[in-house]
């Protein structure tokens, strides 16, 4: 079967891979994974840090596999994810920067700063899984004219002139169905979080 599966084409795989077929997406992982670390590292020049976000980009791949789209390569649409990954990556890093200073001195006085530990708790990190298992299960409540323009923008990152072309709409509608989509959204997230939940969908990209 293995033999078998390296003989298929990529949108062979991607089939198999949205009907079920984990050996399948398994096989476009092993397929991808050496450009992929190749691309994340270019990104975020630390090996250990490349392959976390490709294995973090592999998972993120394999949970939305059905969303992706057979008009574009799957190798376009994973690397556009890998990126996203390691952007997000450095992202974090650069907010949480931060220096030790020790016997600092102001006039007269001296003494030492303690800085506040910025790293996630247990609970942090449960919240944060549990707001992206609702955040993906509420996308796919959104209706499917509102739901396309927001997976093609806002998930796969797409100009909004080129989700205009996709769907066969003017730049307008794609615009107007997005920030319904997006508004829907929140809204719907609202319930799940309260007023944390919108503040999770803030770093939508412009229009």
């Amino acid at each position: 079967m293995k033999f078998q599966m390296q003989n298929l084409t990529d949108d062979t795989l991607v089939t198999l891979s949205q009907q079920g077929d984990d050996s399948a997406f398994a096989e476009l992982f092993r397929r991808y994974r050496p450009a992929c670390l190749k691309l994340a590292f270019s990104v975020v020049r630390e090996r250990q840090d490349a392959e976390d976000e490709v294995q973090n980009a592999m998972w993120k791949a394999f949970r939305h596999i059905r969303q992706f789209q057979s008009d574009s390569k799957f190798s376009t649409w994973l690397n556009r994810i890998v990126v996203n990954q390691c952007l997000m990556r450095l992202r974090r890093a650069r907010r949480e920067k931060f220096f030790y200073i020790d016997d600092f001195q102001i006039g007269e006085d001296g003494g030492t700063w303690e800085l506040r530990d910025t790293r996630k708790g247990p609970e942090q990190e449960l919240g944060q899984m549990e707001v992206a298992a609702a955040l993906d299960k509420e996308i796919r409540r959104i209706p499917p004219l509102l739901r396309n323009v927001f997976l093609l923008r806002d998930v796969q990152r797409l100009q909004i002139g080129d989700v205009a072309d996709r769907l066969g709409i003017s730049v307008a509608a794609a615009k107007s169905r997005l920030l319904r989509a997006r508004s829907e959204l929140r809204n719907r997230m609202v319930r799940h979080c309260g007023r944390a939940g919108p503040a999770v969908l803030m770093a939508f990209p412009p229009l």
